[in-house]
């Protein structure tokens, strides 16, 4: 503002000079026809933007559908959803506001879930189509046929499996029927025209590419997400289906492998995988099961690449059955623990465990014949301070005068032999007839009673209770690492008593092995006849050998499996013509843990129990197993399994 003027005006002559009104001053009468402000007065007015193009409204209107299909989809009303958050921390205005969500709904008469209720039903009717499957279940109607579903063009998922450069981004990519179909398209679709073309002459791969059927029913279900194809039939199937067969089927397949290739077949297992490989090849060559015939593996079984196989089970079951705990739930801190507990509790995840029936194949198996006694254990080192023998080490509650249970009523610890009945009597009856009826987890030396075992099928999952086949050209390569402590005992507190889940079944208790050390005797009282039992994590004891960590007692092993279930059958069980009487050849390749110390998984160099699987050394002993070169495996030691393996009490003890 120039100091004098009193409200100066701009006028336009009528000549289209611009001027500035300013009488009593210097500037009265200054041409402005030259200065920006002509510009501004004379420029055009930008049009009014249309409503509906406004980012502003696009935004609002955005949001506006994201809360509408939040509705849409969500069960129950949202409303009621805000009510029960904890806005205790929010001013008064917001609280305010919160409370008076309630009457404002009723006073607009707005039920949410009852306005989008028909909308929902709509989506869910064509979005679920189990509704076929379900009504002719309920006709009564079950499976008589198998049904396999052969897709055409649009529905056949192609995967790569080309290894060059240009392919590898693609491994295992369904690059046709899925969207990395059109991530490859639009990345590489030079490389894409090449995989998917076939070569004039031949009518295969052109060379350098290789595509394959992706296999399973997720290889046809959809074309990509949103547009599906055999989704419905499948998803109505479903309905009816009954169990798999998985034997029957793997059967089938190493039967084709030798039909079609001319070749038998390399089986290449991982962990528990070695005692389902164990258990098939029982059922395939027993009569009333896999009805194969004595030799039907020396026929189509060239080779098992057993790999961190748990043939004597895992110490981690004995305690993930009984207290749903393990190093993996004790190690962590303190807050750790809390949420673990808070949201899924011991006895929670306990009961989750007993479910899977497949995870009592892992319990421990020999007794003490295998994991020693009070005295000592086959794979306690020289200068051990701490016996591995015992299973469980109790204690009395910490706070003694909080708990019935003293130092001298305390269960006494456990070896083998009397910690299977113990976790057998802290779990269902239902889940001790289980495994009653699947199990056994004795160490048999008889001749006779080993060829009776070729037809009892609860045997078939402990190599200490059965024969190998009878196959002399069948090799078995034992590949696991070691060098990595492993859990092999635990520490538990013991409180008072308390009630579960377990009741008593009827009928008179039932024997699992003929000294009738393990039986499902129980009272059948509904009262609190259970004492809690947790691993103490209090207890560490870094001086003793081995080493104790939070309850934990650490042996040698790959970091899940112990040392002793990984190589003993290896090394010793299965160089006797008592368990091995077509005497295969039996490999052990121990493979030393030297992680990386920059790769969360270990790199190229790991041993662990899992990431072996990603080890170099353990890849290059598969390529040569399964290219006919198994003869380039040797026996190769870092641990002294040999030395244990011999202490174990193979032959029958004299009484």
């Amino acid at each position: 503002m120039v100091t004098g003027m009193q409200n100066p005006i701009v006028n336009i002559g009528e000549d289209g000079r611009m001027r500035l009104s300013a009488p009593s001053t210097p500037w009265h009468e200054l041409d402005l026809s030259d200065s920006f402000m002509n510009a501004v007065a004379t420029a055009p007015k930008p049009k009014p933007v249309p409503i509906w193009k406004k980012r502003r409204l696009v935004f609002v209107l955005g949001g506006l559908l994201g809360v509408f299909f939040g509705w849409l989809f969500t069960e129950g009303d949202p409303l009621a959803a805000l009510q029960a958050l904890d806005f205790s921390e929010l001013n008064s205005d917001v609280q305010n506001l919160m409370a008076d969500l309630p009457s404002i709904s009723g006073a607009l008469s707005l039920n949410m879930t009852e306005m989008f209720q028909p909308g929902r039903e709509w989506l869910n009717s064509k979005g679920t189509s189990f509704v076929v499957g379900r009504e002719v279940a309920a006709r009564g109607q079950k499976k008589m046929h198998s049904v396999i579903l052969i897709p055409g063009i649009v529905s056949s998922g192609l995967e790569s499996w080309g290894t060059k450069a240009d392919q590898a981004p693609f491994f295992r990519k369904r690059i046709w029927a899925s969207t990395a179909m059109l991530r490859s398209i639009l990345t590489s679709k030079d490389t894409w025209v090449a995989a998917m073309s076939l070569d004039p002459d031949t009518g295969v791969d052109q060379e350098g590419y290789k595509v394959r059927a992706a296999q399973g029913l997720d290889a046809a279900s959809s074309f990509m997400p949103g547009y599906w194809i055999w989704q419905k039939v499948i998803e109505n199937l479903a309905a009816l289906d009954v169990r798999d067969g998985y034997f029957s089927r793997l059967k089938s397949q190493i039967e084709l492998n030798l039909n079609v290739n001319k070749k038998k077949t390399v089986l290449v297992s991982h962990s528990m995988g070695a005692l389902v490989v164990l258990w098939f090849l029982k059922w395939v060559e027993a009569d009333g099961f896999g009805n194969g015939g004595a030799d039907w593996c020396e026929r189509h079984i060239n080779d098992w690449v057993n790999i961190a196989g748990t043939l004597l089970g895992v110490p981690k079951a004995m305690s993930a059955l009984l207290s749903g705990e393990m190093r993996d739930t004790v190690e962590i801190n303190a807050a750790g623990v809390y949420l673990l507990e808070r949201y899924f509790s011991r006895g929670e995840r306990a009961k989750l465990f007993r479910s899977w029936a497949g995870a009592a194949s892992m319990m421990l198996k020999g007794g003490n014949d295998v994991w020693g006694d009070t005295q000592s254990a086959p794979d306690d080192r020289e200068n051990a301070t701490l016996s591995g023998g015992n299973i469980y080490y109790f204690k009395p509650e910490a706070y003694m005068n909080t708990s019935e249970i003293s130092q001298d009523t305390t269960t006494s610890n456990l070896t083998m032999d009397d910690a299977t009945t113990y976790v057998l009597e802290h779990v269902p009856s239902s889940y001790q007839k289980m495994m009653g009826s699947n199990y056994s987890f004795g160490f048999e030396r008889s001749p006779e009673q080993l060829v009776k075992n070729d037809l009892d099928h609860r045997k078939w999952t402990n190599p200490l209770e059965i024969r190998l086949p009878n196959a002399p050209s069948m090799s078995i390569y034992c590949l696991y690492g070691t060098g990595k402590e492993t859990e092999r005992s635990y520490f538990y507190q013991q409180g008072g008593y308390e009630s579960d889940e377990v009741t008593a079944g009827p009928g008179s208790p039932e024997c699992f092995d003929a000294a009738c050390r393990n039986s499902t005797a129980r009272v059948a009282l509904d009262m609190p006849l259970t004492r809690r039992s947790w691993i103490d994590s209090s207890v560490t004891l870094d001086t003793q050998e081995p080493a104790v960590r939070s309850g934990v007692v650490f042996g040698e092993g790959d970091g899940t499996v112990s040392l002793l279930s990984l190589g003993s059958m290896c090394v010793e069980g299965w160089k006797r013509d008592l368990y091995n009487p077509g005497r295969s050849k039996i490999v052990t390749h121990e493979i030393k843990h030297e992680p990386l110390a920059f790769d969360v998984r270990g790199g190229p160099t790991t041993a662990d129990h899992v990431d072996i699987l990603g080890s170099s050394e353990m890849n290059e002993a598969v390529m040569d197993i399964s290219t006919g070169h198994g003869e380039r495996v040797k026996d190769r030691f870092h641990s002294n399994i040999r030395e244990y393996a011999a202490k174990i009490r193979w032959d029958k003890v004299q009484s």
